[in-house]
């Protein structure tokens, strides 16, 4: 069965469908300078009107976005299509004395977690949801408490977890020889807590079943009146990982607000750092993937490689992982065009010996085999699950932001590598292509970028705007929203981790205990991205 995604509705086509399918009963406002419709709905009208622009239409959930405005609720649920399809936010209000809508999730997959997500932080029960509660808030936090309402005070102290004797981890599989494993919440290295459990009967594991926000920290709560700097710093700390890419989000969204326009050299210098951090980033997961087959001396060939990249960018910038770059209204410092260039000569040094461990690989039977046809996620149940990044690529979906909802200096050109296969080699190919892709797409702006100034002051305003950015993992979206002293009144992060993560199921599962740690590390996730 085909899927719509490879014929879509163009942005300026969905008003007039809106109008001819619900007649009236659908509000669309259209913003042809941000390529946004707005749908304003009934409450119990948003399951529909969700499912015909996801299964029809062909459009990709990106976030969930609540917000406590007396005296209502404020739902937004935003949607985003290929090239040309702009986004779509889908809009609801209710009073505040109702804490429930129907679940979208039923007919859009991708929601289930965000929904689940603000279940436990707003109290708002998603009706017709297959599975709420014990999400993000584990036993340890008391009964009735949502840490995201308005009248949740973060200084206060709450009562000491009391131990659930008979608490029992959650189970599928009931047979005859079922065996649960446990994996987690504690890892060796540097990967922090998150617990899975894997059920089977004999050695394939038949159900996957997460668990993560050990070290939920509550970035989100934590914004909450606070000066644009200051949010700035926890956007870009949260996930070190991708730093910049996070900062650039959030800092987008502001500028959307203050209409500030950044300047040519600062839009296109950002270009440049993004795609460095996608380069390091992707060697890292390289790497990352060799160290779980066992593959030392690959591992350690890939490693050095990576702090060889480390060490160029502190070189650079000042910060090994680009932190204090990002500022609202473009970049901090500027850089010399021969500094720029020096460092594309030495990019294509370490693209050089990539490529090279990567005929090496490729050639490597054991390696292989631990690979191919091992993790496999069909195109149909990425696109059901929304999966963004890489790994949505490895198994056919080409769905990008820097080419589908272009921003800073990348534009509808861009040309995306694409695997069908979905299974771990297919994810390892496309992490090798895109730091080709990246380093040629360096070579090309660093070749002609423009002279000027690299920042503009924004003057701050009250209002609300979505940041985006592709991160190396995939796509990330910010929602902001300051008020009249420029402060922080609601900060809404969806990261690719958390995405994927939702999605990593469809991988480990009917494939063999052994092979999870392989697949968990071509999937090259953050728990700490998801647990923000």
């Amino acid at each position: 069965m085909g899927h719509p995604l490879d014929n879509i509705l163009r942005f300026n086509e969905i008003e007039t469908r809106v109008a001819e399918r619900w007649q009236g009963r659908v509000t669309a406002t259209e913003n042809c300078e941000t390529l946004t419709v707005t749908l304003k709905v009934e409450t119990e009208l948003l399951p529909e009107v969700a499912l015909w622009l996801f299964e029809e239409e062909g459009y990709s959930f990106a976030t969930l976005i609540v917000e406590e405005m007396p005296p209502a609720w404020v739902v937004r649920y935003v949607f985003y299509g290929p090239v040309g399809g702009g986004q779509v936010h889908i809009i609801t209000r209710f009073p505040l004395k109702r804490t429930t809508l129907p679940s979208i999730s039923p007919g859009v997959h991708a929601a289930d977690w965000q929904e689940r997500e603000v279940e436990d932080l707003f109290g708002l029960t998603f009706e017709g949801h297959p599975r709420l509660g014990d999400f993000v808030l584990h036993e340890q936090w008391p009964e009735g408490v949502n840490p995201m309402r308005a009248s949740f005070d973060a200084h206060r102290p709450y009562p000491e977890w009391e131990k659930t004797p008979e608490w029992r981890p959650n189970r599928i599989l009931h047979a005859e020889g079922a065996f649960m494993m446990p994996i987690g919440p504690v890892f060796s290295g540097h990967a922090e807590s998150a617990h899975f459990l894997l059920e089977s009967v004999g050695e394939d594991v038949t159900h996957t079943i997460p668990r993560f926000f050990y070290k939920y920290r509550g970035v989100e709560k934590m914004a909450e009146g606070l000066p644009v700097e200051q949010v700035l710093l926890m956007a870009e700390r949260f996930s070190g990982s991708s730093a910049f890419a996070h900062s650039l989000a959030f800092c987008q969204a502001v500028e959307e607000i203050c209409g500030t326009e950044v300047p040519a050299r600062g839009r296109f210098l950002r270009v440049l750092l993004a795609e460095l951090e996608r380069v390091r980033h992707h060697v890292a997961a390289i790497g990352g993937i060799c160290s779980s087959t066992a593959l030392s001396v690959a591992a350690a060939q890939a490693h050095i490689l990576e702090e060889e990249l480390l060490r160029l960018t502190g070189q650079l910038t000042g910060h090994r992982y680009l932190f204090g770059l990002n500022v609202p209204g473009g970049v901090s410092r500027d850089f010399s065009d021969d500094d720029l260039t020096v460092l594309g000569v030495e990019l294509e040094g370490i693209l050089e010996r990539l490529r090279d461990l990567y005929e090496k690989l490729r050639f490597t039977s054991s390696f292989l085999d631990r690979l191919e046809e091992v993790g496999t996620v069909s195109r149909e149940a990425a696109i059901a699950h929304g999966l963004v990044g890489p790994v949505a690529r490895a198994s056919g979906i080409v769905r990008d932001l820097r080419r589908v909802q272009p921003y800073a200096g990348y534009d509808e050109t861009l040309q995306i590598p694409r695997e069908e296969e979905g299974d771990g080699y297919a994810r390892l190919r496309i992490l090798f292509r895109e730091v080709e892709q990246s380093v040629a797409f360096y070579r090309q702006v660093a070749s002609a970028l423009p002279s000027g100034a690299v920042t503009a002051a924004p003057s701050m305003k009250p209002g609300a705007a979505l940041g985006w950015a592709e991160a190396p993992r995939g796509a990330t979206f910010h929602w902001v929203r300051l008020d009249e002293n420029g402060r922080v009144t609601r900060y809404r992060v969806m990261t690719p981790s958390f995405v994927n993560w939702h999605g990593f199921h469809l991988a480990a599962e009917d494939f063999a205990f052994q092979d999870f740690p392989i697949i968990m590390a071509t999937f090259g996730l953050s728990n700490a991205e998801c647990d923000r």
